[in-house]
């Protein structure tokens, strides 16, 4: 197994069913094409290209995106490597694990599509994923990189795929690829300081909540490819991730927490209520919407502010845990003091308020190790080849 099994959620079927294209696609669509046919080699200047992917509907169809997220992400596919065989790699130590999470990536093919071809797509994916961790062996594959992949895999290739997951393995989810999970739990905590600078009330009730950063985990590491079930939405956040700074996909989150606030008040105060209604998307979040607040957040707050609230947050949570293991302690003490003179005295007396603690850090911590538990427990179990 590889250094964390994250994503636990059932995995959505991916919806390829076309709309048709509104009279602002058109015009934009037309707009693109325009500036495609009136640069050289097709290459639009980068702030313009840029631009481009973070304003409404992005690049609009697939068609451009297989000349223009090459762009975005730095690729010069003039100088494309040669992709290896299957058999050259399969002596990887992740090979297995690899072919495993693909295997269970069905649900994020076209529909109808050829058995040959399916097949196909996934040994291209499996060579994908293995050459980029191949040729950088620091980095290390987690769950849920797969789901990336495929989705370059479908627009743009094999090979153009191949190049933009290496560029982006080592900038946009060199966190994620760590050989620990620590620096993508504390980036999930930024979070907090953002819907609380927008938002104290909702900030204050998902923290009485403990439901930690566990719903937003595969939100994260696939740029919500996971947990999406339309493929139109997922193309359309990868043009803007792809031209925004690593960071973006915590804004957006913080966007869609702010736009639910009113459905999360309605729900009961604990974890697991909150942590069920956030972790399932709506299928109709108005995108286009959240990408603009996403952008306005991003503009608003610096990361430096955000870091030093992360800052607060954390030395908050050492206090507190430092406190509790004091509490316990001093409990201890009187509990075997008392055990000689009154053996029948309950521990009832003072677990409940044990668990009462608030514990921001330690709540996600448990709740990511509870998700890595059950989703392993689940594929090993219950349902082997289900994803």
């Amino acid at each position: 197994m590889n250094h964390v099994d994250e994503i636990k959620i059932d995995q959505p079927a991916l919806s390829f069913e076309k709309s048709p294209e509104s009279d602002e696609e058109h015009r934009k669509r037309l707009e693109i094409e325009e500036l495609i046919a009136q640069s050289e080699h097709h290459n639009i200047p980068l702030n313009t290209l840029q631009k481009l992917a973070l304003t409404p509907y992005g690049l609009v169809n697939d068609n451009l995106r297989r000349i223009l997220w090459p762009q975005l992400a730095g690729v010069d596919v003039n100088t494309l490597e040669r992709a290896p065989t299957l058999g050259e790699l399969q002596n990887h130590p992740e090979y297995n694990q690899v072919v495993l999470d693909v295997n269970r990536s069905l649900k994020r093919f076209p529909p109808g599509i050829p058995y040959e071809q399916r097949i196909a797509l996934q040994d291209q994916l499996t060579v994908l994923i293995l050459r980029v961790i191949k040729k950088y062996p620091n980095l290390r594959y987690y769950q849920g990189y797969h789901d990336v992949a495929v989705t370059f895999l479908l627009v743009a290739g094999e090979e153009v795929a191949y190049a933009i997951m290496e560029q982006l393995s080592t900038t946009h989810f060199s966190e994620c690829m760590q050989e620990t999970m620590e620096a993508t739990q504390r980036r999930l905590m930024f979070i907090w300081p953002v819907v609380n600078f927008e938002n104290p009330e909702l900030y204050q009730f998902l923290q009485r909540s403990t439901v930690g950063t566990l719903f937003a985990l595969p939100w994260y590491l696939t740029w919500f490819g996971h947990s999406l079930n339309s493929y139109k939405a997922v193309v359309r956040l990868y043009d803007y991730f792809l031209a925004s700074k690593m960071y973006t996909p915590i804004f957006v989150t913080a966007a869609i927490l702010l736009h639910r606030s009113s459905e999360i008040f309605k729900e009961d105060c604990d974890m697991a209520s909150v942590h069920c209604l956030l972790s399932r998307l709506p299928e109709d979040l108005p995108f286009e919407d959240l990408l603009q607040t996403s952008s306005m957040l991003y503009d608003k707050y610096s990361l430096t502010v955000i870091e030093k609230e992360v800052e607060v947050l954390i030395l908050k949570e050492k206090e507190q845990r430092i406190a509790e293991e004091k509490m316990l302690l001093e409990r201890r003490k009187k509990l075997t003091r008392s055990a000689s003179t009154n053996r029948s005295y309950s521990i009832g007396h003072w677990l409940p308020n044990l668990l009462k603690s608030r514990s921001l850090l330690v709540t996600t911590a448990v709740s990511i190790v509870v998700g890595v538990c059950a989703y392993y427990y689940k594929n090993q179990y219950l349902a082997p080849g289900i994803s």
